[in-house]
């Protein structure tokens, strides 16, 4: 019988500035018994500096190598170094032959390595050592599980403190690598999608619980990055089906508010053909930060600070038009299952008799432009309800038809 290999992790940066710190980071994850490739992608590195030197990982380049090492504009060469690294990810990633990947890197570095990092499925553990840790890192997390390490100290040399530091990352992926998840009942299930706000969270949790005995219930917070983590899933095939019960995002896009998710959303039906079964939750607002974020144009609109960083204004009717005619656009397109869900009562918690954003007349024209412009068919149903989103009544019909649906 055949011993099992040990898991190959990629230890990646330029190692004609910080080999020093790549091949401590090396030594330490190959100390714990875990086979590892180092990866040059320096843009002024010797040649032999790692195990794929830095003129093999550029000649990935559609361009080849000149298009890394002829170019005098340091910024040119390092966008054509990530876009080799990435192409040779993938096709080694094709091959089976990375199992995980460290990288360390200031802000050159991290801009090449992050994107070959998010190229690896989600759960392969990818952790970059990087020094724009501390700041935004939306560009290079994108929507993947990437774990980011802030350095302290700047990378330009080992010291007792980056010593530490890197230990502490090689250690990490080791421990990601060497320790599985268990194994429970959840991994034989079928996987959906769900959507949440803070104001439809009693929904979304009712029919997590309706469903749960049945299915992986996956819940993605519809602040922007969830609803892109959301349909990133649904494009690589993880998700049997959406259950798109906070459809905000879509709202939020159309009229500049911070959890925008892009003008892809709703695409898992639209252009993947899932399963969706949805609703029109948290439609009622547009998100803002502090009050002083908030565009001088809506002066005089209706407002809640939901908390000190977070400010709620509430939809209008032409909000809410645009929205209903963007949802009816995309889901008319889906070649799957669709099961349209309004709730007639109120979109969300604070859309209610007696809360700051009831306004039936607004909520009128979403749910009329909606019955106008979707298109019933024998998978496209339009499903009106007199429940608000967080009744236990509309939980259950919305369990109901994902169950019509997928089972």
């Amino acid at each position: 019988m055949n011993a099992v290999s040990p898991p190959t992790a990629w230890v990646v940066g330029t190692f004609d500035t910080k080999a020093a710190e790549l091949d401590y980071l090396a030594g330490l994850v190959r100390a714990a018994g875990v086979r590892v490739v180092t990866v040059d992608v320096g843009t002024r590195s010797a040649p032999g500096a790692a195990d794929i030197d830095a003129a093999a990982v550029a000649s990935h380049h559609p361009r080849g190598v000149a298009a890394v090492f002829d170019t005098q504009d340091r910024g040119e060469a390092v966008i054509a170094m990530g876009d080799a690294l990435a192409t040779l990810v993938r096709t080694r990633l094709a091959a089976g032959e990375i199992q995980a990947m460290l990288g360390v890197g200031g802000s050159g570095g991290s801009s090449m390595i992050a994107p070959a990092m998010r190229l690896l499925p989600i759960g392969v553990p990818k952790l970059l050592v990087s020094t724009m840790a501390a700041g935004n890192v939306a560009a290079y997390v994108g929507v993947v599980d990437m774990t980011l390490m802030y350095p302290v100290t700047d990378i330009a040399g080992l010291n007792r403190l980056s010593r530490t530091i890197l230990a502490n990352a090689a250690h990490a992926l080791v421990g990601m690598l060497q320790h599985r998840v268990p194994v429970d009942s959840a991994q034989d299930k079928p996987a959906i999608g769900l959507t949440m706000f803070g104001v439809t969270t009693p929904c979304v949790q009712a029919v997590r619980g309706l469903l749960q005995d049945d299915f992986d219930a996956q819940v993605f917070h519809a602040n922007g990055a969830g609803g892109r983590t959301l349909e990133a899933l649904a494009a690589a095939g993880l998700l049997r089906a959406v259950v798109d019960i906070t459809t905000t995002e879509v709202g939020q896009h159309l009229a500049g508010g911070v959890c925008d998710a892009g003008p892809d959303r709703l695409d898992a039906a639209a252009r993947h053909g899932l399963p969706w079964i949805g609703s029109v939750g948290a439609l009622d607002m547009i998100n803002w930060g502090a009050p002083s974020t908030i565009p001088e144009r809506h002066k005089g609109r209706r407002f809640h600070v939901h908390n000190a960083d977070v400010t709620l204004m509430r939809s209008n009717a032409q909000e809410l038009e645009a929205a209903a005619r963007r949802i009816a656009e995309q889901l008319n397109r889906a070649p799957g299952p669709v099961r349209l869900l309004l709730p007639l009562g109120g979109l969300s918690m604070i859309d209610a008799p007696g809360q700051p954003f009831h306004d039936p007349a607004a909520d009128a024209v979403l749910f009329d432009t909606l019955k106008r412009l979707f298109v019933v068919s024998d998978t496209h149903l339009l499903i009106r309800l007199p429940h608000h989103i967080n009744d236990p009544a509309f939980a259950e019909a919305v369990a109901g038809q994902v169950r019509a649906v997928l089972v």
